[in-house]
């Protein structure tokens, strides 16, 4: 005996709805359109100022309130229509005026509550200022109120508020040209649902290549924060590698030292060896650990350098390359000098070699000072250049500003100051401050 399960699709109940696509499109566009002309329809919604720093703004005190005046200006003109077209006199013609201005005005701080109002305004100049034989439903000022209002409602709201007046506006000109204007000579329902189409379609158009402009500016903003995260973590993992070699031949110092201390004391403890055993195990351990830690941040084109790392002492090969490349330099040294961490060292040679390429890049053509002073606190240094001789001959470097990064990390290592900034003169200089402390200082001269 086989038993088959068969599933009976549940019939949908009175307050369920159909699965069809179709009625799903035509509640999301109901649902869309009591949301964009229903609810809160009347909420208080000012139209903000012109912003202070724009082009026009700028130039002109007062230009702020422009959108302002350019509504009021429009809601001017549908009034002069009303006044210049209407059939009556009197009172009927002010009040189709007024009819004409009211919508106009009142989207400066009510816009979705205008457009229905701008309907019923051309509903009552209809009944009060109309012949037979002109045009229906919309009165000519009444027909260019209405336009405007669509327009500047359009813009403060988005692209599907603009379709929904658009519709509105297509059913109240058919319901009321075949329930009411039967008997009229013409009818300017086609003219009104072509002309606001037009203007709706090229306000879309720049709802949508503002959003895009918008959307291309967030994502150039993201861009350059991430491209200056990545060139701050390849600084550091420069700085990284730098150092490792430092710290490496001070480790290997030390394991060296205590290998080789209890040879150095006749008949030393057996506490001694011992203690010197383990600081050389701990040391080889450190070393060990180090050559891991630059394994994870070499670069995959990183070959180790057969040089020893850079010093002071060698910024006169430093300063001898520049001139070679076109740059005239010169170094003047004060305070008595001394011997510095190696750390030091390296990283003040760094920040002079930088901030020469710097000079070489954004001011060919210029001269530069490298002012190194030994102080009793630490290491002072100052490379400055002077302005280019032919400043619109200077081509802008696409890694402008990456050097800057790279110097202040080193500063920052060690705990230092670094300002930069333009001369007098027109050129440009960089200011740094190295600490180093008296005990570290001494035996370094040690």
């Amino acid at each position: 005996m086989t038993q088959t399960t068969h599933t009976q699709p549940t019939p949908p109940g009175p307050a369920g709805r159909p699965g069809s696509p179709e009625f799903r499109l035509a509640a999301d566009a109901l649902r869309g359109l009591r949301q964009d002309l229903f609810q809160d329809a009347f909420a208080y919604r000012p139209l903000p100022r012109m912003s202070a720093d724009g082009p026009l703004t700028r130039r002109l005190s007062g230009a702020s309130w422009t959108r302002h005046a350019v509504v009021a200006a429009l809601g001017v003109m549908a009034m002069s229509v009303a006044v210049t077209s209407s059939f009556e006199s009197g009172p009927v013609t002010l009040l189709c005026a007024l009819l004409a201005l009211a919508p106009v005005l009142l989207t400066l701080v009510r816009p979705v509550g205008a457009f229905w109002v701008s309907l019923g305004a051309s509903t009552a100049a209809a009944v009060i200022g109309r012949n037979d034989w002109s045009d229906w439903p919309w009165l000519p000022g009444s027909f260019l109120a209405h336009l405007v209002v669509l327009t500047v409602v359009a813009l403060r709201t988005r692209p599907r508020t603009a379709a929904s007046m658009w519709v509105m506006t297509a059913v109240y000109g058919f319901v009321t040209g075949g329930l009411f204007g039967w008997h009229r000579y013409d009818t300017d329902v086609a003219p009104m649902l072509f002309v606001s189409a037009l203007i709706l379609l090229a306000v879309t158009v720049r709802h949508v290549r503002r959003q895009a402009q918008q959307e291309v500016t967030a994502q150039q903003t993201v861009t350059e924060h991430e491209r200056s995260r990545r060139t701050l973590l390849e600084e550091r993992t420069t700085i990284a590698r730098e150092l490792h070699d430092v710290v490496a031949h001070h480790m290997s110092v030390v394991a060296i030292q205590a290998e080789a201390a209890p040879y150095r004391v006749e008949n030393p403890p057996e506490e001694l060896e011992k203690a010197f055993a383990t600081i050389r195990e701990n040391a080889v351990a450190a070393l060990t650990e180090l050559r891991r830690v630059l394994g994870v941040v070499r670069a995959e084109d990183y070959e180790a350098p057969d040089a020893p790392q850079p010093t002071l002492a060698d910024l006169d090969g430093l300063l001898a390359n520049v001139r070679e490349a076109g740059l005239t330099a010169e170094k003047a040294v004060t305070g008595a000098v001394r011997e510095l961490p190696q750390g030091v060292e390296l990283s003040a040679y760094r920040i002079v070699q930088e901030a020469l390429s710097n000079s070489l890049r954004h001011a060919p053509g210029a001269s530069a000072r490298v002012e190194i002073g030994y102080v009793l606190g630490g290491l002072g240094l100052r490379i400055v250049n002077t302005a280019p001789p032919a400043p619109h001959l200077v081509k802008p470097s696409p890694g402008a500003g990456h050097g800057i990064t790279g110097m202040r990390e080193r500063v920052s290592m060690l705990s230092g100051e670094m300002t930069t900034g333009p001369t007098e003169d027109g050129g440009y200089e960089v200011t740094v401050f190295l600490p180093v402390p008296a005990a570290t200082a001494v035996e370094g001269d040690a």
